[in-house]
């Protein structure tokens, strides 16, 4: 089942919180022949109640406060890169070769917003130019398991579409069905830091708490994005090399300071921050940051009591655990856009999509939610944890949970009442408020997003 409960359990949640959690329920929200709604609301559920839990839990409470859901801010938040506007220009959220195509024997999705995303699939592909005709006329002629393999070997992303069977019989889906929605498991022995005790509102469970950033696109930065709405001194670091797309940056980055930061040529400046660090997010693939002695365990040894989440695409087990992937993709393999093409208004064997990315934006409160339970815990026991999520787990999960009935007599209303506005150093931003609401939290952001990379790398005052 996709619902709270669930969610719950996965990030290690006492049952008997759960009461605590009240739903307005609103037809129409996030529709699809999936159960995307309420794996939304399980998600974002779970995520508010650790968040009610641990400020409870630090602010002295007698009672954790109540957790107030609703579709219609869960729907716009799930899809906040499209409400977005900058001075009032709309984003750019996928760019014209990332798309579906026709091959000799079915479809293949790409995903090529990067530039060097972009080049690698061109040069597999062995175009010239980013004329999509061109590219459509050699997809047509090759197999789209052939093109999937061709372009990976090159480093690019391109996947095929695959039935629900046929991905159930795969063998990283039996990987990902093997390991449990949120991976958990204490790190060391040795106590962490107490956090002090909170007073003041709103509660901000996780004032204090400093979060080094190392995740990029969407459902890592949606997790740090809700820590810092939390009171987190969030701090992304991203190499110089890879400057992030200027829309998603914005859409991801309120609460967060920004800044580059070369791992090879600058391990004091990482070192440094580390030390006072309680919690590292990091979302490359499984092992991508090993080179540079950012294993959960390494880290653990270096900073005792240190919370590492981790998330990847495909999951760190499996023949594809060293991919690359994106919502989009994941989407594609594993049946959902098989299934929601059937329930689309076009030919029936077109591949659709979910009505948000879905499985980005739901990992990502879990992810937090994950980490929120993991500081609870640390509070409680005093040690470190290590919390693995994956956009394919998540996936499994939603094409294998029932479908529910109709609820309520609530309809979806325009998402205005969970739209802000404000200026930046961007600009003036139109953005979705966080659907993460308990009595007495925070409702909007402490900060604007800055310009990508522009800060210096160090925790705030």
């Amino acid at each position: 089942m996709t619902d709270i409960s669930t969610a719950w359990s996965a990030v290690g949640g006492d049952p008997a919180l759960l009461p605590r959690v009240s739903t307005v329920v609103r037809e129409g929200a996030l529709q699809a022949r999936l159960p995307v709604r309420e794996l939304a609301r399980a998600c974002v559920g779970a995520c508010a109640l650790a968040a009610a839990e641990l400020g409870a839990r630090r602010a002295g409470l007698a009672e954790v406060p109540e957790v107030r859901l609703d579709d219609g801010a869960i729907a716009t938040a799930f899809v906040s890169e499209r409400h977005l506007l900058v001075d009032g220009r709309a984003p750019v959220t996928f760019a014209p070769l990332s798309r579906f195509w026709r091959t000799a024997d079915g479809w293949v999705r790409t995903h090529a917003n990067y530039p060097h995303h972009r080049s690698r699939l061109l040069a597999a592909l062995g175009v010239t130019g980013d004329d999509p005709d061109a590219v459509a006329s050699v997809l047509a002629e090759r197999s789209s398991h052939e093109v999937e393999e061709s372009v990976y070997a090159a480093g690019g992303l391109a996947v095929a579409l695959r039935q629900p069977k046929e991905w159930a019989a795969h063998e990283q889906a039996a990987a990902v069905a093997r390991r449990p929605l949120v991976e958990s498991a204490r790190l060391d022995t040795a106590r962490a830091r107490v956090l002090p005790p909170l007073d003041g509102t709103p509660l901000l469970p996780a004032a204090g708490v400093r979060v080094l950033d190392l995740t990029r696109v969407i459902a890592g930065p949606v997790a740090t994005r809700t820590l810092a709405l939390l009171g987190a001194d969030v701090l992304r670091l991203d190499p110089p090399q890879l400057p992030e797309l200027t829309d998603q940056h914005a859409d991801t980055g309120f609460g967060k300071r920004s800044a580059t930061l070369d791992l090879a040529a600058d391990r004091r400046t990482f070192e440094e921050l580390l030390a006072t660090a309680d919690v590292v997010v990091t979302g490359y693939r499984p092992g991508a940051l090993d080179r540079f002695g950012l294993s959960a365990q390494e880290l653990a040894e270096r900073r005792p009591g240190l919370i590492v989440a981790q998330l990847s695409a495909w999951g760190a087990y499996g023949p594809w655990r060293e991919r690359r992937g994106f919502d989009s993709l994941v989407q594609v393999a594993t049946g959902i856009a098989a299934i929601e093409g059937a329930a689309s208004d076009g030919p029936a064997e077109r591949p659709g999509a979910l009505p948000a990315q879905a499985l980005d934006h739901g990992t990502g409160y879990l992810l937090a939610a994950a980490v929120l339970r993991a500081l609870t815990e640390r509070r409680e026991q005093g040690y470190g944890r290590c919390v693995r999520l994956a956009l394919a787990r998540t996936a499994w999960w939603l094409t294998n949970g029932s479908r529910p009935g109709p609820e309520g007599d609530v309809t979806y209303e325009a998402p205005d009442a969970w739209l802000a506005e404000r200026d930046s150093a961007l600009g003036r931003l139109r953005y979705a408020l966080s659907p993460v609401s308990f009595t007495g939290g925070p409702v909007d952001w402490a900060r604007p997003p800055g310009v990508w990379g522009a800060e210096t790398a160090g925790w705030g005052g």
